[in-house]
């Protein structure tokens, strides 16, 4: 039987394993809600999120001490961004359709929640009226700096989240102001009338539209030409932005939904986006803050991030750590996923088995457990590599060894750390899942007597490689005196050369180079008599025990 008729679903199946905050489409959101992995780490996490959610909708009133934000923590690949993703689906609730499937997003969780009273949980907080806004917000940004960048961003989710123009603030405040007129409609359709094209398609090219813009908006305010006019030229450079005016206006959108509506703002790799600007992050707090205190606990802040949060205020100085103060105390303890059951997520996603295939693989290992036992042996490493324990955890990981798992794991944190790539790894453009499901298909159409090696890990950081790194390997395999099988073990030493648990057993000699012979004193009286050399008195004329043999100090 071959790799490939092992495993319950198809091995080569398009698998997304980088999750993207806009990418929306039906068969994406599908799957992602479908095979998400509720491990024991994530039902601890959803657990935590899910009460604290539910507090501030119990919480009728509202308090203006509450927390209200959200902290996601973990390293790329660690599945931060898949789990704020499917957060997203879960309050929002929606009913989506595959192949002719409908289903609303909690139903998939009532196979994933065994726990009843849980699920029950999960079906009130879901219940909830609520608009969820989910961004990257590096993805959000425009090239413009600046210490306000991040309220910008917050600014443009919101107007979109409203039908008002995202690309152009002033634009949306002048949408805003009709809206609360109650004459936005009269004003589409002024504009319609005198330019022959929707507002919505044009706005974001309005200055080459002027004319019609200023005669719309004259039309239905009942505002001379020339005040429009006025108001239109200088509307950007009038524009003003401040943190209390976007929470203001953030209420103003939440009491026109009612009382007890909320808005739940989920921002996906916002400590990338930070990085050691303190000014970005001030910005992030006075926004939290700010929304804790004017909307209470009805507009909610969740963020992603590579580094937990006293890690971010750990790279500035002391003086500027203490100025942070405040935004620890709107957020609630930081959910740090740390992929420690990595091996569960892929077990469940990729190597599920079919019924069928369980007697073959029991077949193999009752052949072959006793030689798998000896050689998957490590010794002298600063964790423990786990072998196979029985035949179902066998079944389980085939065609992996368990202590792939967690090697490659270390191997993808190590080289990120130690430099040798560049920026996409280090943030997230590879995954464990994606790499696995590369190294499986790789050996899909072999027998069922084969385990997956190191080195078909390789090709999964090759492309994020630096150049003087990638150049080195590839010449390698250019060199005539070298076979293939070379060329794979120097990928497999790349892969471990930064593990630190993974530890090397070469000995570098004593001394690299000969040294210069040292004639000792005669002791012509001694030798004659037989007697011994003093202690630690060598022949330099032999190699001495463990060094390095030269040419000239060949044994026979």
């Amino acid at each position: 039987m071959q790799i490939k008729n092992l495993f319950d679903r198809d091995i080569a199946r398009p698998i997304n394993g980088v999750v993207k905050a806009d990418q929306l489409d039906d068969d994406s959101v599908w799957q992602e809600l479908d095979e998400f992995v509720i491990t024991r780490e994530l039902d601890q996490h959803l657990r935590k999120f899910v009460g604290w959610y539910l507090e501030g909708v119990d919480q009728k009133a509202g308090s203006p001490a509450g927390k209200m934000g959200v902290w996601i923590s973990g390293f790329f690949g660690s599945g931060k961004s898949h789990f704020l993703k499917v957060l997203s689906y879960l309050l929002r609730n929606r009913t989506h359709t595959h192949a002719f499937q409908d289903r609303a997003a909690v139903e998939f969780f009532r196979a994933k929640v065994p726990d009843a009273m849980f699920f029950a949980d999960v079906q009130r907080a879901v219940a909830a009226d609520a608009d969820v806004v989910l961004f990257n917000i590096d993805s959000k940004a425009d090239h413009r700096t600046g210490r306000d960048l991040i309220l910008r961003v917050f600014l443009k989710v919101l107007n979109e989240l409203q039908g008002y123009s995202g690309d152009h603030p002033h634009i949306a405040h002048m949408e805003r102001h009709l809206q609360s007129k109650g004459k936005l409609s009269a004003f589409h359709d002024a504009y319609k009338r005198i330019s022959g094209t929707d507002w919505l398609a044009e706005r974001d090219a309005y200055q080459f539209n002027r004319d019609e813009v200023v005669q719309a908006l004259s039309e239905t305010l009942g505002q001379s030409k020339p005040a429009a006019e006025k108001w239109i030229d200088g509307a950007e450079d009038n524009f003003s932005l401040t943190v209390e005016s976007f929470c203001k206006w953030v209420k103003e959108y939440l009491d026109s939904k009612g009382p007890q509506h909320r808005l739940v703002f989920l921002v996906d790799e916002v400590g990338q986006f930070i990085g050691a600007d303190s000014h970005l992050m001030l910005n992030l707090q006075t926004i939290t803050e700010e929304l804790g205190t004017i909307c209470r606990r009805r507009a909610w802040v969740v963020v992603t991030s590579q580094e937990d949060m006293d890690t971010v205020l750990g790279d500035m100085t002391k003086a500027k750590r203490n100025d942070f103060s405040k935004i620890q105390g709107r957020f609630f303890p930081p959910l740090s996923l740390s992929s420690a059951n990595v091996d569960e997520v892929i077990q469940t996603r990729l190597l599920a088995k079919t019924k069928a295939a369980g007697p073959v693989l029991a077949q193999v290992y009752a052949t072959k457990g006793d030689v798998l036992k000896h050689q998957l042996t490590f010794r002298q490493c600063g964790m423990t590599f786990r072998p196979f324990k029985d035949a179902d955890d066998f079944g389980r990981n085939y065609p992996f060894a368990p202590y792939q798992f967690q090697l490659v794991q270390k191997v993808f944190e190590a080289i990120r750390k130690a430099g040798a790539t560049g920026m996409h790894l280090a943030r997230g453009e590879r995954s464990m899942l994606d790499a696995f499901q590369s190294a499986a298909k790789a050996v899909s159409n072999d027998g069922v007597e084969v385990l997956v090696p190191l080195f078909r890990f390789y090709p999964s950081i090759e492309s994020f490689l630096d150049t003087s790194v990638k150049k080195t390997i590839d010449q390698a395999g250019a060199n005539p005196s070298l076979q293939k099988y070379d060329i794979l073990l120097l990928q497999v030493l790349f892969l471990v050369r930064y593990v630190e648990e993974f530890k090397s057993n070469y000995r570098q000699p004593r001394h690299p180079l000969p040294r210069p012979h040292r004639r000792r004193p005669a002791r012509p009286e001694a030798e004659d008599r037989g007697e011994p050399r003093p202690v630690g008195e060598r022949d330099t004329h032999q190699p001495q025990r463990g060094g390095l043999l030269f040419p000239h100090q060949r044994r026979a």
